[in-house]
């Protein structure tokens, strides 16, 4: 029988070039750093060339850059849904923060290379994440300023200060999160969901 990691080798030159590109560099970073990582041993972990790496990427450090993209897109989606839906807003903010429990648990290599290398990004791409990164706060925390205008939420604490609080714990997971450990991603992601939602209690 064929294991995970042989079928995703098996799998991966049918993959477009640009999926082997990150899956490799992803591997590779999570494994040795970003700073440890040549972009030669990128191309032969990808089995391309350096011209279709920079074809499609420009550079290592644009790699880098996609790796934290792709799931912060992938967030910002789901909390719009959850956001414009028609549920209550104590459900709507407790699905949201939820969900960026399980989607950061399910790309966990990405959250850690990130967190551990975004120094290392250019100043102008810095730039382009921290915007990204505040509408995606901003979103969240909107949830919250209209549960607390609503009388749902108590007013004690800064709207400001509850987003800081959740995310202060979404970002520590991958320090201290292993899959096959005793918590499913969805239950971690309950709990602290459920944390957020009784510090709102008014």
């Amino acid at each position: 029988m064929t294991s995970p990691a042989n079928q995703r080798q098996d799998d991966a030159p049918t993959q477009p070039v640009p999926q082997r590109l990150l899956a490799a560099a992803t591997r590779l970073f999570a494994d040795r750093g970003y700073d440890r990582t040549s972009v030669q041993e990128i191309v032969e972990a990808a089995g391309v060339t350096k011209g279709a790496l920079y074809h499609y990427f420009g550079s290592k450090d644009d790699l880098l850059h996609e790796i934290y993209g792709r799931v912060l897109r992938l967030q910002q989606e789901r909390l719009d849904a959850f956001a414009s839906s028609d549920a209550p807003v104590e459900q709507r903010l407790r699905d949201a923060a939820a969900d960026v429990v399980v989607t950061t648990i399910d790309n966990l290599d990405d959250a850690s290379i990130f967190f551990r290398s975004m120094h290392q990004l250019s100043e102008d791409k810095q730039k382009q994440v921290r915007a990204e990164r505040r509408r995606y706060h901003e979103r969240f925390r909107a949830l919250i300023e209209e549960g607390q205008k609503a009388g749902v939420f108590s007013t004690a604490t800064p709207a400001d200060l509850v987003v800081d609080y959740h995310f202060g714990s979404v970002h520590h997971l991958s320090t201290w999160y292993r899959p096959g450990g005793r918590m499913t991603p969805q239950e971690v992601a309950d709990h602290l969901a459920d944390l957020l939602l009784r510090a709102l209690r008014p």
